[in-house]
């Protein structure tokens, strides 16, 4: 089971070794299994997709601050010599990303942000039905209403729901705290890397102001907005998100 500094990862071993690496980070709850196919094996790319602390097959436990993570994920890489890498995250897995950018922006030579934002204000009306054994059904079921957009395949509601339940309440939890805590708004404009930014017309969770926002501030950013899909948009529109990210990488230069 490939492993580095405690952290699972699945790779495809798609591309050439003059490009960096791919890295996909998954958001709160989650593991490197809700990244559709289509990404993971995303053709004529290396791409690796992890999980982080606490997480599907990774070691230790989960962490309740995004700096924390971005630690986890930076010594991830420094464990495999990694030292240029594209980072592509959801949601939490966004935060991740942007804060590592920030902390060692020469080893970030492009940004992918999906459903994601320099700040990222969630649901507390959520985030306190976490708090309480006795809530958690109250918190899935606003999950549950807040998750997709209105083309949402019910399949993959489901399975989507089924794999958030199957999580710790401690987990989900302390990723929803990490979110809660998470503000980079004054900072995000120092980012200069190439950025692709994609969000889901009707995502509740992350609205398409805090994507607006980020290319508004990045020095160098594209914004892809995908119709009738919500915050788990990775999931209700895989093959076209996977087109949009295919065409963010060409697009990028690497010396």
């Amino acid at each position: 089971m490939p492993q580095s500094n405690g952290i699972y990862y699945a790779e495809s071993r798609g591309g050439g070794r003059l490009f960096p690496p791919v890295v996909l980070i998954h958001g709160a709850g989650s593991n490197h299994l809700v990244w559709p196919a289509e990404i993971r094996r995303l053709k004529g790319y290396q791409v690796l997709a992890l999980d982080l602390p606490g997480h599907g097959k990774s070691q230790g436990v989960a962490l309740h601050a995004v700096e924390d993570y971005t630690r986890a994920v930076e010594e991830f890489l420094s464990g495999l010599n990694i030292y240029s890498a594209i980072l592509v995250g959801h949601s939490l897995g966004g935060a991740v990303a942007l804060d590592l950018c920030l902390s060692h922006p020469d080893r970030v030579v492009g940004l992918g942000l999906i459903s994601s934002g320099a700040r990222l204000s969630m649901s507390v009306e959520i985030l306190e039905s976490l708090s309480n054994p006795t809530t958690f059904a109250l918190a899935y079921s606003l999950l549950e209403k807040r998750l997709f957009g209105s083309e949402v395949d019910e399949a993959v509601a489901e399975k989507t729901l089924a794999m958030l339940r199957s999580v710790r309440p401690g987990v989900l939890y302390g990723d929803w705290s990490a979110c809660e805590r998470f503000d980079r708004c004054e900072e995000v404009s120092r980012i200069t890397c190439p950025a692709w930014v994609a969000v889901g017309t009707e995502d509740h969770l992350t609205p398409v102001y805090y994507s607006r926002y980020l290319v508004g501030q990045l020095a160098s950013a594209e914004l892809d907005l995908y119709h009738r899909a919500g915050h788990m948009l990775l999931l209700e529109k895989p093959q076209a998100l996977a087109r949009g990210l295919a065409r963010f990488l060409s697009r990028i230069e690497v010396l």
